[in-house]
């Protein structure tokens, strides 16, 4: 006989439409989070977070939330932009030494350097390899011109910014975001997790998703997941390998409300509980406009942050492959995170989304 199925968390008052919205959107294994003006309204989870059903999803379990990570390892450009380390507009090169590409950290934050593939084909042990595929990417050729096309970097992101902020503070950009970031706003996430027992077991919601997500072979989108392998194939993704290297463009580990709360300190501006990490200012710049066009990646006209997608509704945040998303409403003060292990689609992110907009008038 299968488990019951658990379901567990709290709503404020008014925010019963999102709860029935999750309830009716079971993964088997997920977590839905989301603040307002920094305060809880929304905690709940649901299933499971292994495949055999033994262990209920709780507060502290961990999921790969894939791109969800993007903005995570852009905030750590932005500090070092803040504290006069780094201009946006530097070449990469002056930081980078043996990068070739003229592109600059506006570029790599944008989508838009021209280096959305790894160019050497490599097995998913070169994701535990962080100096090969920096390498790799300083020697490569762009495939336009930079600042002239976006394609979203989906697995070459965190490598390009991660290694320049190694270049330029000392430290592995894991550890970086563990001090500067996870730590001092009390976020449970990262990358390079060190307890890898307490993440979630990835799972497909069909057997032919991994093709669908790859999408047509050999377009601009199949190329830029299907080198190093590993990001669609479970046996790499629910394996310490892929859970202890550092992956900073999809392999960010967390849980919902850490998402929720790194928004909602975005949204105050760059404090959080007090402690301010990037100023005003630059926050107001990270989610502005500084690309609107086709994005070849995704497939259809996007604007792009500096790290952050920015929607027609003013809304800003990041999806990530197999339907996990956080993103931020100012117009409400809402920070919301979705988090799974069932790689689907976003039509759970589309509910979740419409009932926690219903509640417009009400904030």
């Amino acid at each position: 006989m299968a488990a019951a199925r658990t379901f567990d968390g709290f709503v404020a008052p008014g925010y019963e439409p999102v709860r029935d919205a999750f309830a009716a959107q079971p993964s088997g294994g997920s977590a839905l989070a989301v603040r307002r003006h920094g305060e809880p309204v929304v905690d709940l989870r649901e299933g499971w977070s292994d495949a055999a059903q033994t262990r209920p999803w709780g507060s502290e379990t961990l999921v790969n939330v894939y791109s969800v990570g993007k903005p995570v390892i852009a905030l750590a450009v932005l500090l070092l932009v803040d504290r006069g380390l780094v201009g946006l507009d530097d070449p990469i090169a002056r930081h980078w030494p043996r990068f070739t590409t003229d592109a600059s950290v506006r570029h790599l934050l944008t989508h838009t350097a021209g280096l959305p593939f790894f160019p050497v084909p490599r097995d998913p042990s070169a994701w535990r390899d962080w100096d090969l595929l920096c390498a790799d990417l300083a020697a490569a050729s762009p495939e336009w011109p930079p600042g002239t096309v976006a394609a979203e970097h989906a697995l070459t992101y965190g490598h390009l910014l991660g290694e320049l902020v190694r270049r330029v503070d000392g430290r592995p950009p894991a550890r970086f975001v563990a001090e500067e970031i996870a730590g001092p706003w009390r976020l449970d996430f990262g990358f390079g997790v060190a307890e890898p027992a307490r993440c979630a077991e990835l799972e497909f919601d069909r057997p032919d998703r991994p093709g669908l997500l790859l999408g047509e072979p050999g377009s601009v989108h199949a190329r830029a997941l299907e080198n190093p392998a590993g990001p669609l194939d479970l046996a790499v993704l629910n394996s310490d390998l892929w859970r202890r290297a550092a992956v900073p463009a999809v392999n960010l580990h967390a849980t919902a409300d850490s998402l929720a709360r790194f928004y909602s300190g975005l949204l105050a501006g760059g404090v959080l509980d007090g402690h301010r990490l990037l100023g005003a200012s630059l926050v107001a710049d990270l989610v502005s406009a500084h690309f609107t066009g086709p994005d070849l990646f995704i497939g259809q006209d996007t604007t792009w942050g500096l790290g952050v997608q920015i929607e027609p509704d003013g809304t800003w945040g990041m999806g990530g492959l197999g339907g996990n998303a956080a993103w931020a409403d100012p117009a409400t003060g809402h920070a919301i995170a979705y988090a799974t292990r069932r790689i689907g689609d976003f039509d759970r992110v589309s509910a979740l989304d419409t009932a926690i907009s219903s509640l417009r008038p009400l904030t």
